[in-house]
């Protein structure tokens, strides 16, 4: 098979993909909790420089999407179009996130489309773990990376982690904390507000509530942290 460049084809990805996964790596996965059902056994470390030689199509990471398999739908997200993605796909590719990696990288594609407030605040109210999950990795994601966005978008989301900080599923309710750390880390602006909702809800007398509090206040005085805030540029 030759190199890949950008004009292989949805079944030319799939093709090499399974060329070059192994079982070895199919079991290292699972044993960081990875759904490897239909893993090929290729790492991301092998995937995120194939995404950069492949290059952005947006038709291309439907049908990469489509094929079900793990590690084209990781490459579905690499190298999807963020402004081309609309609020159906969205809905589509949610319903069959099934598992945390899925989730948190095809979380990156979502937070880069202009839909992502909104989709922030529809998946929140998804009963569903891995698209509640979505969610607040969409926010986590956006509190590091969206630089020109205002910290009172932030802001205003402080109440739905509140909302949600007492779901007990394991992947939801660490993706909760992971947003209002993220959130306590963007700004000196922010850090205040975020503190003082996880000091809030380590108080909780909810278990859940309390675990995410507890951690996020945790890291959220830690001196250095602190430090870096103040010294970064308002």
């Amino acid at each position: 098979m030759p190199l890949p460049d950008p004009s292989w084809s949805a079944d030319d990805i799939v093709a090499h993909l399974r060329a070059i996964g192994t079982e070895a790596n199919r079991a290292g996965m699972a044993r960081f909790g990875i759904n490897t059902t239909s893993a090929l056994g290729v790492g991301n470390s092998q995937l995120r420089p194939l995404a950069r030689k492949l290059k952005k199509n947006h038709e291309r990471s439907l049908l990469l999407w489509d094929s079900g398999v793990r590690e084209a739908r990781l490459m579905a997200a690499f190298t999807g179009e963020p402004n081309k993605v609309g609020i159906d796909q969205c809905r589509r590719w949610a319903a069959d996130f099934d598992s945390w990696e899925i989730v948190d990288t095809v979380a990156d594609l979502f937070a880069e489309t202009p839909l992502w407030r909104e989709l922030i605040d529809e998946f929140a109210e998804d009963e569903r773990e891995f698209v509640r999950r979505t969610a607040f990795a969409m926010l986590a994601w956006s509190a590091v990376h969206l630089k020109k966005e205002p910290d009172a978008t932030f802001l205003a989301h402080l109440p739905l982690i509140e909302k949600h900080a007492g779901d007990p599923r394991n992947f939801v309710r660490k993706a909760v904390n992971w947003a209002l750390r993220q959130i306590g880390k963007r700004s000196m602006s922010l850090h205040a507000p975020a503190l003082a909702l996880a000091k809030k809800l380590a108080a909780s007398p909810d278990k859940t509530a309390r675990w995410i509090g507890k951690d996020a206040v945790k890291e959220l005085t830690d001196a250095r942290q602190i430090e870096r805030l103040a010294a970064a540029k308002p």
